[in-house]
């Protein structure tokens, strides 16, 4: 075509306007011609302006501000379904998941890492936090191993994720309530609460918790016949460590006792009497005895040794629990006098849920290393029980027994729980943060870390996959009592009896020596589920600390009724602590009362 290029479309009638040399909307021109518009444009066209007449009928029809109305009212309720519609996609990812409740780890809540299918805490990368820069480097270890995986042409298996406790998805039999479980994101980091906090933990009803039960005991690997040694005149052969109770294992003794055999001797506290309890060093009375050799399924221990805790009762304990299940505290002599002075103790030795349980002759002049011994000798002490629950005497318990043996042991296939520390899993953090605490002696400290690191003990790094942790939080031990779980609660004490009372610094080293010669491990879960199902309390002390303004002084003193703290008081402490051990300062209790509720009673 000539006479001149073709130019802009009108909107209404399809033909075209010039341009003239200038850019302009020009009038036709005469030799352009027109193209006769398809029926499809004059349909198009006839349909547009059939909606310019409806509206403007509409417009004319309401007024302009009727219309102006319903697009005020309209556009907040368009709003309103899209925002319900968003919330109810977001709701679902929380189905089936318990109520929060108070407690987690400061700055720490659950991270999820959705590319292997595990949890790590979500801890603040800060540069001076070596924790968090752990964390990351493991995962991100983790993530480069399985992405090299994927990439692999081979039909090789991805590798093993962290630790079952710490899967999203659990493995678990067909149909379990609990297959669809998952925990929630965590918070945005401006709503995050400081201090450690609780997470959900999906739990069976209690009756198909009961129904859970194996009926026979869990296959012992390797060990199968386990015996204590006995010795009325204990000879203490080396400068350090070790007791009479313990009976003072070499470290010739020692080394042996990992080499784990089917039938085995080995120390294990209660080296003296004709069995533990009876002329032992940790002496009970005939009736409790007799009492204490009772078979049961299941039991729940504590201690209170010191007058250190006030009793916590139990809560939302189901029927079937409180007719199977006992529930036994140990206590001192002190501890039981405060009872009796505080009409607390019944003709029964009850109080509450718990039978009470007076020990005589208590082998060691700390409280706390006292605490140790039904703590980890349970299976001495009861010799015809199957499943033990232990807590320490500041936690209450809240949620049935049969529950938390289903969810930490059956459901994991495993015979040994407990939980890891909210925020260390070094065993060199670890014992720097009990100095820094005044925890313990620092040079015994010192002096038991050099040791296994002689030993070959080495900082937590990925390479120690799918181990997760170094560092327990040690309040709370659910077991199956079999030979090799029995043989590593005896290794375990003989570490705490020989060097410094604080077993967290010897928890992984007698664990991975077992682990090296049989294959055993122990199922450490998040201490945010540890803290769903027991509540922490304060210390008795500092409990009357804080109940009392005045009482500045008495951060140590137990005022029994009807006494005066002039002259000696009754109610004092007599137990002294060992040579090592340091009595906990008005520092720490500051620290506590600041809100650091974390230190361990045993």
């Amino acid at each position: 075509m000539t006479g001149g290029s073709l130019g802009q479309r009108t909107a209404s009638y399809g033909s075209l306007q010039l341009l003239n040399n200038n850019g302009i909307v020009g009038k036709p021109a005469s030799s352009i011609f027109t193209r006769k518009p398809s029926p499809k444009m004059l349909l198009a066209g006839s349909r547009d302006r059939e909606k310019q007449f409806l509206l403007l009928v509409f417009c004319k029809f309401l007024g302009r501000r009727r219309v102006a109305m319903l697009l005020l009212v309209g556009l907040p309720l368009l709003i309103f379904t899209l925002g319900s519609y968003v919330l109810d996609k977001a709701n679902n990812l929380y189905s089936g998941i318990g109520s929060f409740m108070i407690g987690a780890p400061e700055n720490t809540s659950l991270n999820i890492d959705e590319h292997i299918g595990s949890l790590v805490p979500y801890v603040s990368q800060a540069a001076d936090d070596p924790a968090a820069l752990m964390i990351s480097r493991v995962k991100d270890t983790q993530k480069d191993r399985d992405s090299s995986t994927e990439k692999d042409g081979n039909k090789t298996q991805r590798p093993s994720p962290p630790a079952a406790a710490s899967l999203i998805k659990r493995v678990v039999p067909l149909h379990h309530p609990c297959e669809n479980f998952a925990f929630p994101p965590p918070p945005p980091p401006g709503l995050r609460r400081p201090g450690p906090r609780p997470c959900p933990v999906c739990y069976v009803p209690v009756e198909q918790a009961i129904a859970s039960m194996p009926s026979s005991p869990s296959e012992s690997p390797v060990l199968q016949n386990l015996t204590y040694i006995h010795d009325e005149n204990p000879v203490k052969t080396e400068t350090h460590g070790g007791s009479d109770f313990g009976g003072y294992p070499s470290l010739k003794q020692r080394n042996g006792s990992y080499e784990i055999k089917e039938s085995m001797t080995v120390h294990c506290g209660f080296v003296k009497g004709s069995r533990p309890g009876r002329q032992s060093g940790f002496d009970l009375d005939e009736f409790d005895l007799t009492e204490l050799e009772q078979f049961h399924d299941v039991i729940v221990a504590s201690a209170i040794f010191g007058n250190y805790d006030l009793i916590q009762q139990p809560k939302k304990i189901s029927q079937a629990a409180r007719q199977n299940v006992p529930f036994y505290m140990f206590v001192d002599e002190e501890t039981e006098a405060y009872m009796k002075n505080s009409s607390i103790l019944d003709s029964n030795k009850r109080v509450g849920l718990w039978r009470i349980i007076v020990v005589c002759n208590i082998p060691y002049n700390d409280s706390r290393r006292n605490g140790k011994v039904p703590k980890l000798l349970l299976h001495r002490i009861f010799p015809n029980v199957r499943y033990s629950i232990w807590i320490d005497g500041k936690l209450q318990l809240v949620v049935d027994p049969y529950q938390i043996l289903e969810r930490f042991l059956w459901r994991e296939n495993a015979t040994f729980a407990i939980s890891r520390h909210y925020r260390r899993f070094d065993v060199f953090v670890e014992a720097e943060a009990n100095k820094a605490a005044g925890k313990y002696d620092n040079s015994s400290i010192d002096y038991q870390v050099e040791f296994y690191k002689n030993e070959g003990l080495t900082p937590y790094s990925e390479a120690k996959l799918p181990i997760t942790s170094d560092v327990p939080e040690g309040c709370v031990i659910i077991r199956e009592h079999i030979p090799i779980t029995n043989l590593f609660s005896c290794l375990w004490f003989n570490e705490v009896d020989r060097f410094t009372a604080r077993d967290q610094l010897s928890f992984s080293t007698v664990r991975d020596k077992i682990m090296a010669k049989v294959n055993w491990t122990v199922n450490m879960f998040l201490d945010c589920e540890r803290r769903n199902f027991v509540i922490q309390a304060y210390h008795r002390d500092l409990l009357v600390h804080k109940a009392s303004p005045g009482a500045a002084t008495m951060h140590h003193q137990l005022v029994l009724p009807g006494t005066s703290l002039a002259g000696k008081n009754p109610g004092k402490r007599s137990s002294k602590r060992g040579k090592g051990e340091k009595r906990s300062g008005s520092k720490r209790h500051r620290k506590v009362a600041a809100g650091n509720k974390d230190s361990s009673s045993f």
